[in-house]
């Protein structure tokens, strides 16, 4: 009988050997199973369980014989020695067992092939599924950048232009707060010629100290002025006001607009990335990490309030120059109406002033005449009454020496009643004389006080004239032209 591993020399004839061992092994030894699959772990993925597959791989232990260090025989292997008892031969396989092992290896080997097979065209159909997906969802991820880099694009564009019209409403307002406060800084010179008019009319005399229609003008002028101020002023304040609410706006407008730029920026860098970009690594967890703090809506409800209020504050702004521009035009109308009142009225002040000076000088050229003939007429009244002296004196002596007649001489004839009738007709006279004389002083000293008050009223009237007319009018020759009063230098 001829045993597998022995030549035809049977090997039992020989010396025995000992191998290491006190009994035969048993007939179904039990392997000692080693694991040859080491598994292996993704980059990224240590923390999670790695697959196995179901099929191991076991390896038998080879036992070494001590003495020569040579690997000893399977226990599963029949020994090559010759059993010294013949019914030891009784525990050998039939030949049905060998050709059942042998097609139970045949179909296993078949079915491990069949399955090995299956599962390659599964791996390989699994891995160009997965590749497929993989490709399609980067290609979605990169339609999906694209389209939100679009999005930034766009809102970056109408943020863009929105902060363009803010900046030139914000200039535009600039230029509107300055037209006011130069406006109401030109309105000091046109305040102060007014209140220079109010204070030199104060210096008028006597009776020409009138509250008149001219000192009614530049009161109203004063007021319209120092109103017309305040209002610019209060206006600039609101400008201000609003001009701080445009820079708010624009500030808003500014960071959005940086934020976005940066978005852009790394939306534009991720979306150049690809699969042989050196750059890109492997940052573990990052999936699980969400910083987020907005979704698309409120995203874009972001943007669109900022817009929004950025266009609510240019319609301010703009409701404000409109005002502002209305306020010009208004207070400039009134501003030259009340001066070309206040010029009027100063215009028909002067003509009546004027007109009252010419009937004094002409009322004082008749006064100077009247009064020149009064002494002409005091000179021939007196002349006239030392003429009549002599006649008196001649009466009065002739009386004197008929008084020296003797006697009966003493006669009451008509010459002497002659001479008392001319004494007493020359005594009246000069009586009449002497009054008219005194009537015609008294006249000439009348008329020299009334050349003195005519005087005196033409030296008011022209210190009127010269402070109307001369400074007054001299003053307000000019007033600020409608572009100056509507801020414009």
């Amino acid at each position: 009988m001829e045993f597998l591993g022995t030549t035809q020399t049977a090997s039992y004839c020989g010396p025995r050997r000992a191998c290491g061992v006190s009994a035969l092994p048993p007939a179904v030894p039990a392997p000692v199973i080693q694991e040859c699959y080491q598994p292996y772990y993704l980059p990224g993925y240590r923390y999670l369980n790695s697959w196995r597959p179901g099929l191991f791989c076991k390896v038998s232990n080879a036992q070494t014989c001590p003495d020569e260090g040579i690997t000893c025989r399977s226990p599963l292997r029949p020994p090559t020695m010759l059993p010294v008892l013949r019914s030891a031969l009784v525990c050998r396989y039939s030949p049905r067992d060998w050709d059942q092992s042998n097609q139970l290896q045949l179909g296993g080997a078949e079915a491990s092939r069949l399955w090995a097979g299956r599962l390659t065209g599964d791996s390989t159909r699994l891995m160009q599924d997965k590749d497929q997906l993989t490709r399609q969802m980067q290609e979605g991820t990169c339609r999906n950048l694209g389209q939100r880099l679009w999005d930034i694009g766009f809102w970056k564009s109408e943020l863009s232009y929105e902060l363009e019209r803010l900046l030139n409403e914000n200039h535009s307002m600039e230029t509107a707060k300055k037209r006011l406060e130069c406006a109401a800084q030109e309105l000091n010179c046109p305040l102060k010629v007014a209140l220079e008019c109010l204070y030199h009319r104060e210096k008028r005399i006597g009776i020409d100290l009138v509250h008149d229609n001219v000192e009614k003008n530049l009161i109203r002028e004063v007021d319209l002025l120092k109103c017309c101020q305040d209002q610019m002023r209060k206006l600039a304040q609101r400008i201000e006001i609003q001009m701080r609410d445009n820079r708010d706006a624009q500030h808003a407008l500014e960071r959005d607009l940086e934020d976005k730029s940066s978005a852009q920026f790394i939306d534009e860098k991720c979306f150049n990335l690809r699969n042989t970009s050196d750059c890109i690594s492997f940052f573990h967890g990052i999936e699980k990490v969400d910083g987020t703090i907005s979704v698309p809506e409120t995203w874009a409800k972001f943007s669109d309030d900022n817009i929004r209020h950025s266009q609510d504050m240019r319609a301010n702004s703009i409701r404000l120059r409109e005002e502002a521009e209305n306020l010009f035009e208004t207070l400039s109308d009134q501003m030259w109406k009340q001066f070309t009142n206040t010029n009027l009225a100063f215009n028909a002040r002067v003509a009546e002033v004027t007109d009252v000076r010419n009937k004094l000088q002409t009322q004082l050229a008749k006064t100077l005449q009247e009064i020149f003939q009064a002494e002409n007429t005091i000179m021939l009244l007196e002349r006239s009454i030392m003429a009549k002296e002599c006649p008196l004196k001649v009466a009065q002596t002739r009386l004197q020496c008929r008084t020296w007649r003797p006697n009966v001489e003493l006669c009451r004839d008509i010459p002497q009643f002659k001479l008392v009738n001319e004494v007493f007709t020359i005594d009246d006279t000069l009586q009449t004389l002497k009054l008219r004389l005194q009537e015609t002083q008294d006249t000439l000293q009348l008329l020299v006080m009334t050349k003195c008050r005519l005087e005196h009223e033409l030296a008011i009237k022209a210190n009127t004239l010269c402070i109307d007319k001369e400074k007054c009018m001299g003053m307000r020759k000019t007033f600020p032209c409608t572009p100056r009063l509507a801020g414009y230098t």
